[in-house]
């Protein structure tokens, strides 16, 4: 057929050709098709500040107590938790420490039994059971942990102590450091020990 111009009309591709070339297309211009809804870093991210915050708080757990020669805790059966909250108190075999501070160095073992920390630690002589510098550092320990309580909700009327004693503490001082932190307000004792199996 020609045209009024002589021109040849051009042929018209087979279907199945024109098929095969749109495959041949599409498998060339075919990739991989991209996952965007999932942001790997995002998460990455979170689980990275996780892992610090529990590494940290388990660095700052009361129950993970270093023990030395000046530091031996008592032993036993009981299955309770550690308590987390409250302010420490450490009677080792020469001072006292109210947190991280030293409040008291302590006499020797002898002398503690009959007296305690001596008079002239105490507030009224050796028979007073009250000791002087850890009522002062409890005091201020008791100031500041009321207003974390009261910013918490808490109740702030009394406060709680976790005291960490080795265990060869004369009863007169625990009776002592007791005494002291009942008359700073420190309504509830823990008394922290080592876990072991029941026989």
């Amino acid at each position: 057929m020609t045209s009024e111009s002589g021109a040849a009309a051009p042929k018209k591709a087979p279907v199945a050709t024109y098929k095969a070339a749109l495959r041949r297309s599409i498998r060339r211009n075919a990739h991989e098709p991209e996952v965007n809804f999932l942001n790997i870093t995002a998460m990455l991210d979170i689980m990275t500040i996780i892992l610090v915050f529990l590494l940290k708080s388990l660095g700052e757990s009361a129950g993970s107590v270093p023990q030395s020669e000046d530091l031996q805790i008592p032993t036993s059966v009981l299955k309770t938790e550690p308590s987390q909250e409250g302010v420490v108190v450490t009677v080792s075999k020469s001072q006292i420490l109210v947190g991280d501070d030293r409040v008291l160095t302590l006499p020797s073992r002898e002398s503690m039994v009959q007296t305690g920390v001596g008079a002239n630690n105490k507030r009224n002589g050796p028979n007073d059971l009250y000791v002087t510098p850890l009522g002062n550092a409890l005091n201020e320990a008791r100031k500041s942990d009321k207003l974390i309580r009261q910013k918490k909700g808490l109740d702030a009327s009394s406060s709680e102590a976790v005291i960490i004693a080795d265990k060869t503490t004369p009863y007169r001082l625990l009776v002592e450091v007791l005494f002291t932190l009942g008359q700073n307000e420190f309504g509830k004792y823990h008394l922290m020990v080592m876990q072991t199996k029941p026989q």
